[in-house]
C-alpha cells in the first residue's frame, strides 16, 4: 500500500464560499401599505406625522427592504423619506423585496473583493450551504474574477462542474 496523497490539497485550487461574504444582521421590511388612508391613498400630512414620531432607533444596524405591498400608486417623495429617515441608523436599506435587499449587501460586499490575489488562480466556487446566497452573488463572482484567474469551476474541490477557463495562446 503506498502514501495516501490529498490531491485536492495539492492541486493548487482556491476555494470561494460565499456564504463567508453573507451581512448577519437582521433583516426587516419596511411596507408602505402600513400608511395608507383606506389601504388605497397615502395622505403627505399623516405620513410626514409617521416619519416624524417613529423611533428610527429600532432600526439601528439592521437591513431594511422598503415595500409596498399594497396596490398602490406611492409618490417618489415617501421613499425619499423614509431613506432619509433610515439613513442615520440602517446599515444597508434598498427600496425593494428581500431579494433586492440580499441583492444589495451582496453587491456591497463583492464590491470590496480585492481580485488581484487570484490572479492566474484556479478558483472553485462553493455551491452547497446553510445561508441563502443568490444566484446574483454567483454571476457577480465571474464578472469579477473572469479578467483575472485561469480558471473557475463550480461546486466542491473533488466534484466540480467547470464554468470558465482562460484560453492558452497557441505557439507557432
Amino acid at each position: 500500500m503506498g502514501e495516501i496523497v490529498n490531491k485536492v490539497a495539492s492541486s493548487g485550487l482556491i476555494t470561494i464560499d460565499l456564504q463567508d461574504y453573507y451581512d448577519k444582521g437582521e433583516r426587516v421590511v419596511l411596507d408602505v401599505k402600513d400608511n395608507l388612508f383606506m389601504g388605497m391613498v397615502l395622505k403627505e400630512k399623516d405620513f410626514r406625522a409617521f416619519v416624524k414620531e417613529t423611533n428610527w432607533e429600532e432600526y439601528q444596524g439592521k437591513n431594511v427592504a422598503i415595500v409596498c405591498s399594497a396596490d398602490a400608486v406611492i409618490p417618489t417623495w415617501a421613499y425619499m423619506l423614509l431613506a432619509s429617515a433610515l439613513e442615520p441608523f440602517a446599515n444597508m436599506f434598498v427600496f425593494g423585496n428581500e431579494n433586492a435587499l440580499e441583492q444589495a449587501l451582496y453587491q456591497e460586499k463583492l464590491n470590496k473583493l480585492d481580485v488581484s490575489g487570484f490572479n492566474d488562480a484556479r478558483v472553485v466556487v462553493k455551491g452547497c450551504g446553510d445561508l441563502p446566497v443568490p444566484t446574483f452573488a454567483y454571476t457577480e463572482l465571474v464578472r469579477k474574477l473572469k479578467p483575472v484567474v485561469r480558471s473557475i469551476m463550480y461546486g466542491e474541490p473533488c466534484s466540480t462542474v467547470p464554468v470558465y477557463k482562460k484560453k492558452v495562446a497557441r505557439k507557432g
